[in-house]
C-alpha cells in the first residue's frame, strides 16, 4: 500500500462541515479501494462493506430506515455503535441500487449527517444510466485515476528525484536524471499492481502477467457493460483494438479494421468511456475560456494507461531505453502520457482538457492540448524541434486575446520570446516532460517572469 495524492482531496472533504456522501469514481484496478483503506487509518472506526458479497447486499434490501440500517450495518459486522469518528465505506455500489437511494439519507438524516460515507463501485459508471438513480444534489463526487508521475516516484521510494521535482523552478543539473526517471514512468505506466510489482522485482518483462491480468478482468466486465451479447461482442472488440489508436483520432464506422457501423462502434466506445477505461476527447474551435467540445467533429482516444497501450500495441521493446521519446511512435506516445499527466491534475468528474482544431473545413491546423488557466485557455504542444516550427500553435495565438503559450519536449525548462508567422509576439514556456503534472505551478511562475 502507498500514498495517493487523493487522500488530500479526502481530507479535505472530511474536514468540511457541510459535507455529503462521497462517490469515489474511476476504472477498475485504479486504487479506489486501497486508498480508502490509507485514509480510514484517520477514523476511531472504519466499517467496510462489499456489496460483492450477498450478505452485506441484502443489509439494503430490507427496506430498513437510516437508523436501522446502520443498527444492522454494525451488527452485521459485529461491532459497537461509538461516539468515535466513523468512516463507513460502501465498495461495489453497483451491486445495490437500493444502497445508492439510501445514500442522500446518511446526508438528509439528522442522527446520521455527520457520519463520513464513501462509496465506489467499478462498474457504477456503465449501469448509472440503467437502472440506479444517483440522488442528484445529496452526494458529491471524487475521480480517481492510475498514478501520476510524482506518485509514481513516491510508491518505487525514489525521493530523491521526488524531492528535486519539488523545487521551483527546477534546477538543470537534475534535468537528465528526471527525464530518465520519465521515459521509465512512460514505459510502465500507473496502474497500481503494476508499479507494486516493479518496485518488487525491477523486472519490466517480468510486469506481463500484471499487464494480461488487468485487461482479462476488463473483458470479464464486458457482459455486465453489454445490454446483449451482439454489443458485448462489440466492446470487446473496442477494447482489443483501442490500444492500437491510442492518441490519434478516430472514426466510428469500422474502428480497429472491423466491419461495425458507426452507431454500433459508437454505442460500444461509449459504454468503454464510462467504464473510465478509455477518455473520447472531443475538439474544441474556441480560444476563449470555457472549452466547448465540438461532438460532430472526430474525437481523440485516450486510454486509462500509457503502459497498457506499451504492452499490448507491442511496443515495451521498442521503447524501452529510448533517448527520443519526442519522436517515437511519431510522437503519439508522448502525446498520450501528456494527456495522461494533464487529466490527472484534477480528480473533478469534469474533464478540463481539450484539443484544439481551427474552424476551417481545409485548415489542417491542431493544436494538442489546451487547458484553462486564470481568465486564459492556454495552448499546449508537444514538440520538439524550433519554436519557429510550431504552426499549429502560431495559428492558435494569432486568434487567442493573449500571447501565451507551451511546449513539452525532452529539453530542458526555459521561455522564449517568439513571433508568429504574421508578426504577432508571443511568450513560449518550454517544459519538460517530467513537469508537466506541475503545469499550474509553472503557470504561475512563467506569467510572473515575462
Amino acid at each position: 500500500m502507498f500514498d495517493r495524492e487523493i487522500i488530500e482531496e479526502l481530507d479535505r472533504w472530511a474536514k468540511r462541515s457541510n459535507r455529503k456522501p462521497l462517490i469515489l469514481r474511476g476504472a477498475r484496478q485504479v486504487g479506489k479501494t486501497t486508498a480508502v483503506e490509507i485514509f480510514s487509518k484517520k477514523f476511531e472506526q472504519y466499517i467496510y462493506l462489499n456489496l460483492d458479497i450477498r450478505s452485506e447486499s441484502r443489509i439494503f434490501q430490507r427496506g430498513y430506515d437510516i437508523d436501522q440500517l446502520v443498527q444492522a450495518i454494525f451488527l452485521e459486522k459485529n461491532k459497537a455503535i461509538s461516539s468515535g469518528k466513523l468512516l463507513i465505506f460502501i465498495d461495489e455500489i453497483q451491486n445495490s441500487p437500493e444502497a445508492v437511494s439510501m445514500l442522500r439519507y446518511f446526508y438528509e438524516s439528522k442522527s446520521t449527517r455527520y457520519y463520513h460515507v464513501i462509496a465506489a463501485g467499478s462498474l457504477l459508471e456503465s449501469l448509472i444510466s440503467k437502472n440506479i438513480n444517483i440522488p442528484v444534489g445529496r452526494v458529491e463526487y471524487l475521480y480517481m485515476k492510475p498514478l501520476n508521475f510524482r506518485e509514481y516516484l513516491n510508491a518505487i521510494e525514489n525521493i530523491p528525484s521526488l524531492d528535486i521535482l519539488k523545487q521551483m523552478p527546477f534546477p538543470d543539473f537534475a534535468h537528465e536524471k528526471l527525464l530518465k526517471d520519465f521515459y521509465q514512468y512512460t514505459l510502465i505506466g500507473g496502474m497500481p499492481e503494476v508499479v507494486k510489482t516493479y518496485k518488487k522485482d525491477r523486472d519490466i518483462a517480468g510486469l506481463r502477467t500484471v499487464y494480461e491480468s488487468l485487461l482479462t478482468s476488463y473483458l470479464d466486465d464486458v457482459e455486465k457493460y453489454a445490454r446483449n451479447n451482439t454489443i458485448a461482442n462489440v466492446i470487446r472488440h473496442a477494447i482489443e483494438n483501442s490500444f492500437y489508436s491510442a492518441a490519434k483520432r478516430i472514426s466510428f464506422e469500422g474502428f480497429g479494421h472491423s466491419k461495425y457501423r458507426s452507431r454500433e462502434m459508437s454505442e460500444a466506445l461509449k459504454i468503454i468511456e464510462k467504464a473510465m477505461l478509455i477518455y473520447l476527447m472531443y475538439p474544441t474551435t474556441a480560444v476563449n475560456i470555457p472549452i466547448e467540445p465540438d461532438n460532430k467533429k472526430s474525437p481523440r482516444l485516450h486510454i486509462l494507461d500509457t503502459g497498457l497501450i506499451n504492452y499490448f500495441a507491442g511496443l515495451q521493446k521498442e521503447l524501452f531505453g529510448t533517448r527520443d521519446l519526442d519522436s517515437f511512435c511519431e510522437g503519439k506516445i508522448a502525446e498520450h502520457i501528456v494527456g495522461q499527466e494533464l487529466m490527472a491534475e484534477s480528480q473533478s468528474i469534469i474533464k478540463k482538457v481539450g484539443f484544439w482544431v481551427r474552424e476551417k473545413k481545409q485548415s489542417s491546423a491542431q493544436v494538442d492540448y489546451v487547458i484553462p488557466f486564470n481568465d486564459y485557455l492556454i495552448p499546449i504542444e508537444v514538440k520538439k524541434g524550433k519554436a519557429g516550427r510550431l504552426r499549429s500553435l502560431h495559428e492558435y495565438i494569432d486568434r487567442a486575446p493573449h500571447n501565451y503559450a507551451v511546449r513539452v519536449y525532452s529539453g530542458k525548462l526555459s521561455i522564449d520570446t517568439v513571433k508568429t508567422i504574421r508578426g504577432k509576439k508571443y511568450f513560449l514556456l518550454n517544459l519538460p516532460f517530467y513537469l508537466v503534472g506541475k503545469i499550474n505551478d509553472y503557470l504561475d511562475w512563467f506569467l510572473q517572469k515575462i
